[in-house]
């Protein structure tokens, strides 16, 4: 191994082990300035999650999804089931059987919540095999949609989602014995649940940025960027891409089921509001301002967009003050959030941590 490149991996170690310090100290130097800080980080890592597994669709794969946000659905309504009195409350069957509830547990609920999810990618994939681009995006849009409309209207005959009013008394995790709902002592230092979320998703993320690294740098994921550059030089090359994009909405999918169980564990509630157009669109653009297809550019598009809504949120209020109240503050916040989105194209239109050069090519 040459100097220069010895020299190169010992400043990516440091960089590494810079960044993991400072996630782990993070939410207890902001937990200090009020918990809603804390809570800002654990909103940010549910998105990055949605993010990355988004980008193995788009990023990866080159399939536009602008109905990614029905996989978040699916995680959050399974746990939000799983984890209530809702269902024992509204079938006399079930209640019999489980008198005090469900109440499945953390390591059920993630698989559970990623296999369904799996599941709906590949039912959303098959039927648009044929598709690309535009029209493919059309279809996506379309299942979000449908998703939605579903969870909004399954109130009657049969009470399953509760329709518009959303399900609440969703359980908190529980694991080895800590009630992450509930603060907890360290040492002396109070812990809050916000701050012990924060942890758990961290450890999600972390394990999820493994895998989508992995599948990057496989023969897999290869594949898929063929598909992406040019699927009929793919499919003459020899390319399975039927399988090779089922198994990308699959995967992606998966993703998004495991931030919905987290979701809802972490809101208490779900309700269709949480899953409108608004958020798969907010999810393509961390995609796509991060820097399709490549993992950190992802994770810094999915903190900023998850993040900076919140921070203006700050900055509006004594905007609106100045104005005399002429400015309406959440007006205000979207659009100085559309003035950063729009800088930051035009300044960097690869996006802002977009892939190396020899791998484009």
């Amino acid at each position: 191994m040459s100097k220069r490149s010895s020299t190169r991996h010992s400043g990516q170690l440091l960089a590494f082990l810079a960044c993991a310090a400072l996630a782990l100290v993070l939410p207890l130097l902001l937990q200090g300035f009020g918990q809603a800080w804390v809570r800002i980080l654990d909103t940010s890592l549910i998105f990055i999650l949605l993010a990355l597994g988004l980008n193995i669709v788009v990023g990866f794969a080159g399939l536009l999804d602008l109905g990614y946000v029905a996989f978040f659905a699916v995680g959050a309504y399974l746990f939000a089931l799983l984890g209530s009195p809702h269902l024992t409350e509204n079938f006399p069957a079930l209640a019999a059987h489980f008198p005090e509830g469900l109440h499945v547990p953390v390591w059920a609920a993630i698989p559970l919540g990623a296999g369904l999810a799996a599941v709906a990618g590949v039912l959303l994939g098959a039927p648009t095999l044929r598709l690309r681009g535009d029209y493919l995006a059309i279809v996506t849009l379309g299942f979000g949609e449908i998703i939605r409309v579903f969870m909004n209207n399954m109130d009657a005959p049969l009470n399953l989602t509760n329709g518009p009013k959303g399900i609440d008394r969703i359980d908190s995790f529980d694991i080895a014995g800590v009630n992450l709902g509930q603060p907890l002592l360290v040492a002396g230092f109070e812990l809050p649940p916000v701050t012990l979320h924060y942890y758990l998703f961290l450890l999600v993320v972390v394990v999820a940025v493994v895998i989508c690294q992995r599948l990057h740098d496989s023969r897999l994921g290869r594949a898929w960027r063929a598909v992406r550059e040019d699927e009929i030089a793919a499919k003459a090359m020899g390319l399975d891409t039927r399988n090779l994009k089922l198994l990308a909405f699959g995967l992606g999918a998966t993703f998004g089921g495991v931030a919905g169980v987290l979701f809802a564990s972490f809101q208490g509630f779900v309700s269709p509001e949480s899953f409108s157009l608004q958020e798969s669109v907010m999810v393509v653009a961390m995609v796509v301002l991060g820097g399709l297809g490549h993992v950190p550019g992802v994770i810094l598009g999915g903190f900023l967009l998850a993040a900076l809504p919140e921070v203006l949120r700050h900055v509006a209020g004594p905007l609106q003050e100045m104005t005399g109240g002429r400015l309406d503050a959440a007006i205000l916040r979207q659009l100085l959030v559309a003035l950063a989105m729009i800088g930051i194209m035009l300044l960097r239109p690869k996006g802002l941590w977009p892939a190396p050069q020899e791998e484009r090519a």
